[in-house]
């Protein structure tokens, strides 16, 4: 061990110590879920935070001061996501009001068939996240309209959700605009088209079985579509509460385009999501005849609409500022959670534990992997699963003379992947929050999150795509470096 690596770990509690905090953590979580059956895991990450501190405090001598910085930096990470959750929270019911969800429903209805409804979902979204670069976009814009749409048809909404996730997740992979991708290639200070083209190797692969899957799967979803009677029925329902007619559809999806163009001009997330709300919320008032009282109530309750239509109701009743203090809650109790381990040195001691196997390639990719999926969980923090392992075993690439392009893809491949099935994650806990259909419900139908994983474990076993500084037909890699990120 070098001695620089040593005097890392002086301050940074023992091993058995982070084990004890980690194990408590896994068996709460499976106790709460298995004896309550609800990925309400608020109390439990509470619990399991306190756990921490009081082991950490006994076993290490840790200062509260410490622990503090961990609170401070998790909520830190949190906050302007969270701010952005909030305020998608008020920006879905002046959507609904201004005719905009509506709209993306009424047509949706009318054009897209029940037996292609869930492979017709995943590459909307993937479009519209490899243009914006934002996942989270896709979901809260797009996502809530398929939700809608789905239910017209009778698709059942986790696997609704689904699609929307893994086409979200596909574009959030490869778009040169997305802030993971960015992160990773930085990371690990390889060129960013380098990095997507690197990426691409196992994410095509598996977004294309899963396109299959979901073929396959909605081939039992022969329904009459818009001429059933059900679907009927809520076009009539629809018409009769909003004005659809061509010109207002047109109007109404400005909030739509508003938010595509911001993003892909790479303007501030949160203030797209401001600027999209308070256009909509003018839309509604001037065309739809709602008054500012009304936008209001609306922004901080939710929308509300009794249409004599259970279906329309259940679709449009939804949003509000309210709506996502839930998930907001568990966003900043997961992050500050992942904060304290970060801070007080149990992530880097329990990933340093595991860094001397790393003696091959196939080893090393593997680790990584290990180490993504170890640090999301504990984190809840997609960008502290690709920051600590990408920067821990980028010198590992180094020594074994492979290209650093196989690290950057592992960051993606790994935590980013996880990030939406664990229920206390960022991740899940937006989408879950946005979409309406709780983790456990959607997770198992992901099956691009899976496959992905697992492709790449093989590429690692197998040695495919595992390219050798000195491979002259492998990607080739800039030597001019514009983004290196440091721990």
């Amino acid at each position: 061990m070098s001695k620089e690596k040593e005097k890392n770990l002086t301050n940074q509690p023992p091993l058995w110590v982070c084990i004890v905090i980690v194990f408590f953590l896994v068996v709460a979580f499976a106790a709460q879920l298995i004896a309550v059956g609800s990925p309400n895991v608020h109390m439990t990450l509470a619990f399991a935070s306190v756990f921490a501190v009081l082991m950490l405090a006994i076993f290490n001598k840790t200062p509260f001061s410490v622990v503090e910085e961990g609170i401070i930096h998790g909520c830190k990470i949190a906050t302007v996501s969270m701010m952005i959750l909030m305020f998608i929270g008020v920006m879905i019911p002046a959507w609904v009001a201004a005719g905009t969800i509506p709209t993306l429903i009424y047509y949706g209805l009318k054009v897209i068939s029940p037996s292609i409804f869930l492979v017709t979902a995943m590459l909307v979204c993937s479009l519209a996240t490899l243009c914006t670069g934002t996942s989270w976009g896709t979901a809260a814009t797009f996502g809530v309209a398929l939700m809608g749409i789905g239910g017209g048809l009778s698709v059942p909404a986790p696997m609704t959700a689904a699609a929307v996730i893994c086409g979200a997740i596909f574009g959030d992979k490869l778009s040169p605009v997305s802030d993971t991708v960015n992160l990773s290639a930085g990371t690990c200070e390889v060129d960013i088209f380098q990095h997507i083209k690197s990426v691409a190797t196992a994410t095509v692969p598996g977004y294309a079985i899963t396109l299959v899957i979901f073929g396959v799967m909605e081939t039992k979803y022969k329904g009459n579509g818009a001429d059933s009677p059900a679907v009927q029925a809520m076009l009539k329902s629809l018409t009769e509460h909003f004005n659809l007619s061509p010109i207002h559809a047109l109007v109404s999806l400005i909030p739509m385009i508003l938010i595509l163009y911001m993003a892909v001009r790479k303007k501030n997330s949160l203030a797209t999501v401001v600027a999209s709300a308070m256009v909509a919320m003018i839309i509604a008032i001037l065309m739809q005849g709602y008054n500012i009282l009304d936008m209001m109530t609306y922004m901080n309750d939710g929308f509300k609409i009794e249409s004599g239509n259970a279906d329309v109701d259940k679709l449009l009743n939804r949003g509000g500022l309210q709506s996502m203090m839930w998930t907001v809650s568990i966003g900043y109790l997961g992050l500050s959670y992942g904060g304290i381990l970060e801070k007080t040195g149990v992530l880097n001691r329990l990933l340093f534990s595991i860094s001397s196997i790393t003696k091959n390639a196939r080893n090393l990719i593997i680790t990584q992997m290990v180490a993504g999926f170890l640090t999301i969980t504990l984190s809840a923090s997609p960008y502290v699963s690709i920051l600590i392992p990408g920067r821990m075993f980028i010198n590992g690439y180094k020594k074994l003379g492979i290209k650093k392009t196989v690290a950057s893809r592992t960051c993606e491949h790994s935590g980013i992947c996880l990030d939406p099935l664990l229920p206390w994650s960022l991740g899940a806990v937006y989408f879950s929050g946005v979409l309406g259909v709780k983790t456990l419900e959607y997770a198992p139908y992901c099956f691009m999150l899976y496959i992905v994983p697992i492709i790449a474990i093989i590429y690692a076993i197998t040695g495919l795509f595992v390219w050798k500084e000195d491979e002259p037909e492998a990607f080739e890699e800039d030597d001019d470096i514009s983004a290196v990120a440091t721990e």
